[in-house]
């Protein structure tokens, strides 16, 4: 007899546990599909909304912001293609289209290519913004000597002037210029010759960082030409 109560106790146990063990499982398993269901009615996944602004994403929670995502930058035919519609100035006062040399592949020290045109004029001649845009950079370096790097107003490409003489009066980083306003003036600073005052103009296809310093390179000439 107390066998048989043993047994019926040891049965009744084991059912005890079983529906526990079942019980947490399914309420574990109606946890998961509830969460699936609502991923799908939403179609994203249940995270903190998260706004674009200025480049970068801010959580609406207070969380770290992290660079957003950028735009891929144009492709090299349609950044030249873009860029024939934007009525760009010869940027040396009194020089006209035919008086310009194309020396975009010309080859400069240590093999590379010069990757701009060289605009010659005397010592002092003004040089003026060959469209409107933004200064992104006033920069002194061995090579280019005194330099003007001016984004377009998508800021798309940057328009790069080299071996000023000095700058205009009052010319700062983040100023808005006009086509034709004042920049500098022709000079010979950096590695150009003191014999030979020019103006070292180039043009590049801005990346996604927006970096004024690098950039694919544009020939100028035809550009300026047409």
């Amino acid at each position: 007899m107390r066998r048989i109560d043993r047994r019926r106790r040891e049965q009744l146990r084991r059912r005890v546990v079983n529906f526990s063990v079942s019980f947490a499982l399914g309420a574990l398993v109606a946890t998961l599909l509830s969460d699936r269901l609502q991923r799908q009615a939403t179609g994203r996944s249940i995270e903190p909304v998260a706004i674009a602004t200025s480049g970068e994403i801010e959580s609406t929670t207070g969380a770290p912001r992290v660079p957003a995502v950028q735009a891929a930058a144009p492709s090299m035919a349609e950044a030249i293609g873009a860029l024939t519609r934007h009525d760009l100035l010869i940027p040396v006062q009194g020089v006209t289209a035919n008086q310009l040399r194309d020396t975009f592949d010309d080859s400069r020290a240590i093999g590379r290519r010069h990757d701009a045109i060289d605009i010659m004029a005397p010592r002092g001649t003004e040089v003026r913004a060959v469209e409107d845009g933004t200064i992104a950079k006033l920069f002194t370096s061995k090579a280019g000597g005194l330099t003007i790097y001016q984004f377009d107003p998508t800021q798309t490409f940057s328009y790069y002037y080299a071996h000023l003489d000095h700058y205009v009066s009052g010319l700062a980083e983040h100023q808005t210029v006009k086509r034709g306003q004042l920049l500098g003036y022709v000079g010979s600073t950096g590695n150009a010759s003191e014999s030979a005052p020019h103006l070292h103009f180039a043009i590049a296809r801005l990346g996604t960082d927006r970096a004024w310093w690098k950039g694919d390179p544009i020939n100028p000439y035809p550009l300026l030409m047409k």
